[in-house]
Formats: C-alpha cells, sequence, structure tokens
C-alpha cells in the first residue's frame, strides 16, 4: 500500500483549515525581512545589497523551519503554539537548517549542471531535510541520510507529488505576474514576493511534513507498527490511521477533536487497527472509531 496515497489532499484540507495561522507566520517574517532588506539596497551600496540578501535568506531559513514546525503543531487538532512561540521555537533551528539548505543547494546545483536528471534525482531524496532537523533533532548531515532513508522507497511517488507542487507554484507566480505586472517594477516585485512566498510556503511545508510523517511510519514495517497494514486512503479500519510504529501514534483511546491529542513519535498506540485513515468524517466530525472528532487520540512528540 502507498502510505503516500491522497496526501496532497489532506495538505490541502490542513492548508485550509488552519490558513490564517499559517498564513500569519509567513506573513510577518517575509514582510519584515522584504522592508529591512530593500531598506538596505536603498541605501546603494555594495554592503547594503549584500547585507539585504543576508537578511533574506536568513529569513527564509527561520520561516521554513518556523512553518513545520506550525505544521507539526497544529495536526493534533489545535494550534498550540502563538505565531511568536512558533518562531521563537525555530530560531535555535537556523543554524542546522541553514547548513542543510546550503550543502542541499550546492549538490542540487552541481547536480543540474552536469545533467538535469541526477538535479531532479538530487531535489527528491532530499526534499525531507528540513522536517528531519524540525522533528527528529538530526544534525545537518544526519537529515540527509534520513531524507533518502524515507524516499529511497517510494522515490516515484514523491517525485510525482513534488512535480504537482512545482505545478502548483509557477500558477500562482504566472497569477501574480499579470496582477502586479502594471505596477512599477520596484513595487510589483516587492509585492509579488511577499505575497507569493506567503501563500506557497505554507503549503510547501504542509506537504513536506506530511510525506515526512507518514513515510516516518512506512519505515517502521508492516503489521502493528508503522503504517503497515494500511486500507486504502479513506477507507475504514477499527480506528484511526491504524496501528502506527512511528510519528504520531494514537494514544490508548479516540476522543474527540481535530486530528487527535499527538503521543509520541515512533510509539505504537493501542487503540489502532489495520485500515487507512478510518473514514474520518470532515475535520471535527465523526468518523466510524471513536468519539466524535478528527484521527484520534495521539500523545506528546518526540518521547
Amino acid at each position: 500500500m502507498n502510505p503516500l496515497a491522497g496526501v496532497l489532499g489532506e495538505s490541502w484540507q490542513l492548508y485550509r483549515t488552519y490558513a490564517r495561522h499559517l498564513l500569519s507566520i509567513a506573513a510577518i517574517v517575509y514582510v519584515i525581512a522584504a522592508i529591512v532588506s530593500a531598506i538596505l539596497e536603498l541605501a546603494g551600496s555594495r554592503i547594503g545589497t549584500l547585507l539585504g540578501l543576508l537578511v533574506t535568506i536568513v529569513a527564509a531559513f527561520l520561516l521554513t523551519a518556523a512553518l513545520v514546525k506550525a505544521v507539526q503543531d497544529v495536526r493534533d487538532g489545535t494550534v498550540n503554539l502563538s505565531v511568536g512561540e512558533t518562531l521563537s521555537a525555530a530560531t535555535p533551528l537556523i543554524g542546522p537548517v541553514a547548513i542543510a539548505a546550503i550543502l542541499a543547494a550546492i549538490v542540487i546545483t552541481i547536480g543540474f549542471a552536469a545533467f538535469i536528471i541526477p538535479g531532479l534525482f538530487l531535489v527528491t531524496i532530499l526534499c525531507l531535510i528540513v522536517p528531519a532537523i524540525v522533528i527528529e533533532g538530526a544534525s545537518p548531515l544526519d537529515s540527509f541520510k534520513r531524507s533518502w532513508q524515507l524516499v529511497k522507497g517510494h522515490f516515484w511517488n514523491v517525485f510525482g507529488i513534488l512535480c504537482v507542487v512545482f505545478l502548483v507554484l509557477f500558477a500562482v507566480d504566472i497569477v501574480l505576474w499579470l496582477i502586479f505586472s502594471p505596477l512599477p517594477n520596484f513595487i510589483g516585485h516587492f509585492l509579488s514576493s511577499v505575497v507569493g512566498g506567503t501563500l506557497v510556503a505554507p503549503f510547501i511545508a504542509v506537504v513536506t511534513t506530511l510525506m515526512y510523517g507518514r513515510l516516518s511510519g512506512a519505515t517502521v514495517g508492516a503489521g502493528p507498527g508503522g503504517y503497515g497494514n494500511q486500507g486504502p486512503y479513506g477507507q475504514s479500519g477499527p480506528s484511526g490511521y491504524g496501528n502506527q510504529g512511528a510519528y504520531q501514534q494514537y494514544g490508548p483511546s479516540d476522543g474527540p477533536g481535530g486530528y487527535g491529542n499527538p503521543d509520541a513519535y515512533q510509539q505504537s498506540g493501542h487503540s489502532g487497527g489495520p485500515g487507512g485513515y478510518g473514514n474520518p468524517g470532515p475535520y471535527g466530525q465523526s468518523g466510524p472509531s471513536g468519539g466524535p472528532g478528527g484521527y484520534g487520540n495521539q500523545g506528546p512528540y518526540a518521547q
């Protein structure tokens, strides 16, 4: 069974449900970084331009970590961390994320320069390095190994999802260009960057974080752990996601609300059975397997 079946649909549903929270995080970081960078560049000096570029790069790393942290937070059906708390929690991760992202950019660039196919291969196998750092606490180098470990058995599925995401981003860019192209170049570029980044960065974070969650469960193996014996996406099992070994396993019983209360990474729950998502209704509506809401009770992350 493909553990990534339906991940884009779930990503869109999660993005829509928590759009206000996720877009707020992205907007704050993008707007502040864009204003500071623009002021530095308007100074007209080479140093100002370099500092503006540095601000933009650091903000991108902070936002990437913060959005993965935010998605991890809201998967239990509630927003437990405020925007400020999410950014504070992500701040110590800027260094590891920056190192991993820079190394990945270098090897991916070499891959594309050598030939397009190696570049596409590297983009695919390294797409989960940030979730590995933020969620598992992996080091930059270990995040490469972890991403490869998770993706290698599902390469074409991951590649296909990334292609769809790229097409979505391309469509958004075209729409924004049509909207802002009549404006003066500087203003149009500024607004396009801020609006585009604010809209698409959270969706990318949702997709990669959900892929990470599903694949980290799938690597545990079939049977009572991991995503093992799942029915097809959306088919009912005795409860919840089924008996998971990793990533947001179920606690002793299903309970009300949202995605449920998360239990621990890599701990198995007690109430899941082998079947899929357990036919949940829309967010907050009753599925066949437990209390009135969501995906079932899960217990604290990273225990």
